[in-house]
């Protein structure tokens, strides 16, 4: 009788809970990041990872048919063209507060490679309403050789982004399109834990541990805090007054961060009305919850949560989980790709109110 109670809480652990997950999507093609319209319209971002051409942003129709967004002109870069109306390399797709499409493009050929010159590195919003371009805002200015822009999150008139290659936060200003570059290399913004996923420490090809620097970032609902992490863990926190304040000092601004949570290798995060954060361990393919007071619970563990990334909360209560496969990639596999397709993008109904600044 024990024998067999055990199995059973091992299903109900392993098990159970993915009857929970509905696919939302699939591709044949690496992505990383899904967000939704009011509407219900469903946007992805397909980043250039392992040298595939065409669609960079997408559109998921309701028969799963995906389209190139907001048009193929803007998705049918190729190297050596013009960069300033064309989609380089995304990474990072969300409907921001304002309710237009917000995009990060890169500006990287491929993953490793740093951004082009000219209007590569870029910031794009878009207006689902029209399908037209609202600003395309340069970011060359805060860029150095190596950035990497990963992701932004917007409070009233401020873009906060994250630079995982010059490990750093950046504070722009949504009008002017100028920025500033605060806490670089420090240890909050730094990757100095090994990156775990699957039970395998990632490392490229050379052997080397791989290093994610300042990745995930979440504003709680009052926007009184930014929380931010590298790849690694673990999750800090810090007042955006402090950050938004131009006169304060480097070495000031940085005894303002606080240790919030240890978390453990994430591939996205997302953040509800009340605060809870939601963090992906892709070293467990688990998804857990992590209150405002630093209180940690299990949504879900599923097998097929393998790399779950950028997270998204939308209106009707569903957590939006894109799988990507990332430490399956060749980079990370002595250059053969373990990646099974098709990837897929999962929804949880968790009944949590989306955090909308």
């Amino acid at each position: 009788m024990k024998t067999k109670f055990n199995l059973i809480s091992l299903f109900l652990f392993f098990g159970l809970v993915n009857a929970q997950l509905e696919k939302a999507a699939t591709s044949d093609v690496v992505w990383n990041g899904v967000t939704t319209s009011s509407d219900g319209r469903i946007f992805v971002n397909f980043p250039r990872i392992e040298g595939d051409k065409g669609m960079r942003i997408g559109e998921v129709l309701k028969n799963g048919k995906i389209i190139p967004y907001p048009n193929e002109d803007w998705n049918n870069w190729e190297s050596g063209a013009d960069v300033n109306e064309k989609f380089v390399r995304t990474n990072s797709l969300r409907i921001g507060p304002d309710g237009l499409l917000w995009i990060i493009d890169t500006g990287t050929p491929s993953m490793g490679q740093n951004p082009l010159s000219g209007n590569a590195l870029k910031l794009v919003s878009i207006d689902t309403k029209t399908n037209t371009v609202q600003d395309i805002i340069p970011l060359s200015g805060i860029a150095k050789p190596s950035t990497f822009i990963d992701d932004l999150r917007i409070s009233g008139n401020t873009i906060y982004l994250t630079d995982v290659g010059e490990p750093a936060l950046i504070v722009l200003d949504k009008t002017t399109g100028k920025g500033r570059r605060v806490l670089e290399n420090q240890s909050s913004t730094t990757n100095n834990l090994p990156i775990k996923a699957e039970g395998k420490i990632m490392k490229d090809e050379k052997g080397n541990e791989v290093k994610i620097h300042a990745d995930q970032l979440e504003i709680s609902p009052d926007g009184k805090w930014l929380y931010f992490q590298p790849v690694s863990g673990p999750l800090w926190r810090i007042e955006t007054k402090y950050l938004n304040d131009e006169n304060l000092s480097e070495k000031d601004l940085a005894l303002k961060v606080q240790l919030f949570y240890k978390t453990p290798s994430t591939g996205g995060t997302a953040i509800d009305a009340d605060g809870n954060i939601y963090v992906s361990d892709v070293n467990k393919s688990e998804i857990i919850r992590i209150s405002p007071e630093g209180k940690e619970s299990l949504v879900i563990k599923d097998r097929r949560l393998l790399w779950a990334d950028a997270l998204w909360i939308d209106d009707d209560g569903y957590l939006w989980i894109p799988t990507g496969q990332l430490n399956r990639l060749a980079a990370f596999q002595n250059g053969k790709s373990k990646v099974k397709f098709p990837v897929v993008i999962y929804k949880l109904k968790i009944n949590a109110k989306p955090q909308r600044n």
